[in-house]
């Protein structure tokens, strides 16, 4: 009966915070072009563009996060935190281009934990270490190869879909790498990205000594879509807890979203990713991983379905731990790290816009990668409003409904909120 209400009350939760968003983000902020126009300006150091003396990059984003795990001895978590980027962008000279970026994280309320890092260990977990700061980038490229960009020092990587490399954007505290990446456009329709990364600054304002070469090669078949081929080679160089991490994952992917007509875009995505041990990784491993989607966007709705298989073996996983995978099998991050008897992610998403707010709803069933452990179910809201080009606003709620015979916390139900507000120039 208790599981019931609680259900119930989710289900209301829902509602009205879909209800809310729709209508309460169809009001448009009062006029503030001026305003706008005079703190670009001002970032521009007053010149009509970044041409002669670069300009400032500005954004603050303030977050509320909700965390409750049920039958665990933690408090629910409650966070308020704010997030400063401030930043540099040189003008080009000579082919020559530089970034400064500074990131500082506060928090007015900080009744909850990121680990053993930071916080109070009586609250659930809300990975956003509070009064810290960073050089969040820095760093230089270079134009002056026709058709290729190529940027050294710390900077913000992003590949693909962010599954394998990301910045994990998602969090207060980004993950940027010290890094050399090359990208190529001189072959028609083939974009090529490689580089090697030699530390990661993660979420927790830590750094990561790695060891990691990457190449991506990613072509485009006129309409149909892409054609993508990948190799990430990652060993953690000096941490022995981290050094299990250590992998080689190759992959293939085609994706697309060609459209049939004016009314009608078919989506698709086929991937393969083989992944075995590398470098100081104690343990011999080989594993595999299958991700197939197929949607449709028709009058303005769009639907997908989606399987994403993570294989375990032999106490082993397949492990994307330089990824952003808040944004993959759920976002009650339940499932970061794939369990050791692997992980199959059966989904089916709906979205739309109401009114130019867009709407999104996530339906998730986990089960081991044989299908014989059911893990449990995952529901996930999402309403984001853009206002102009510098606002956006967000609502996100997800429900994690484990199942009964799940082992260890995978049982537990979850329940996250969170509330959003972003300005950046």
């Amino acid at each position: 009966m208790l599981l019931v209400i609680k259900k119930m009350a989710g289900i209301i939760l829902l509602r009205r915070l879909v209800i809310a968003l729709i209508f309460g983000l169809s009001v448009n902020l009062p006029a503030v072009a001026d305003i706008n126009d005079q703190i670009e300006s001002a970032l521009r150091f007053g010149q009509p563009d970044s041409t002669n003396w670069g300009q400032m990059k500005l954004s603050v984003n303030y977050r509320y996060e909700f965390a409750d795990i049920d039958d665990t001895t933690p408090e629910p978590a409650n966070a308020n935190t704010f997030r400063l980027l401030l930043g540099y962008l040189s003008p080009q000279m000579n082919g020559f281009q530089g970034f400064f970026e500074y990131e500082n994280i506060f928090a007015t309320q900080n009744n909850y934990r990121v680990g053993a890092v930071y916080g109070d260990a009586n609250h659930h977990v809300v990975t956003d270490p509070a009064d810290r700061h960073e050089l969040n980038q820095l760093w230089i490229s270079y134009q002056g190869v026709p058709g290729t960009v190529i940027k050294g020092g710390r900077q913000r990587i992003k590949i693909d879909d962010d599954r394998f490399i990301g910045n994990v954007g998602w969090r207060q505290m980004e993950q940027t790498y010290d890094a050399v990446m090359v990208t190529n456009r001189s072959i028609s329709d083939m974009t090529i990205k490689a580089g090697y990364i030699g530390r990661v600054r993660n979420i927790f304002s830590l750094t990561d000594n790695v060891d990691a070469p990457f190449i991506n090669v990613n072509y485009q078949l006129d309409s149909v879509g892409h054609v993508i081929g990948y190799g990430y080679w990652l060993d953690y160089r000096d941490d022995s807890k981290n050094k299990e991490k250590s992998s080689q994952t190759y992959g293939v992917r085609l994706l697309g979203s060609p459209q049939v007509n004016q009314n009608l875009t078919l989506h698709y995505t086929a991937e393969y990713s083989y992944q075995q041990d590398y470098g100081s990784n104690p343990v011999d491993y080989s594993v595999d991983r299958y991700n197939m989607m197929a949607g449709a966007t028709l009058f303005g709705l769009t639907f997908k379905g989606a399987i994403e298989q993570q294989e375990g073996k032999d106490g082993s996983s397949f492990r994307t731990p330089l990824g952003t995978n808040h944004a993959f099998q759920g976002w009650a991050d339940r499932f970061l790290t794939t369990p050791e008897t692997g992980l199959r992610d059966v989904s089916a998403t709906l979205a739309t816009k109401i009114k130019g707010a867009k709407l999104m709803f996530v339906y998730h069933n986990f089960q081991d990668d044989v299908g014989r452990v059911d893990f449990g179910d995952e529901y996930n809201v999402l309403v984001t409003k853009k206002i102009g080009k510098h606002y956006k606003l967000l609502a996100k709620y997800a429900y994690y409904d484990g199942d009964a015979n799940a082992t260890g916390t995978f049982k537990n139900d979850t329940q996250k909120i969170w509330f959003q507000a972003n300005v950046s120039f």
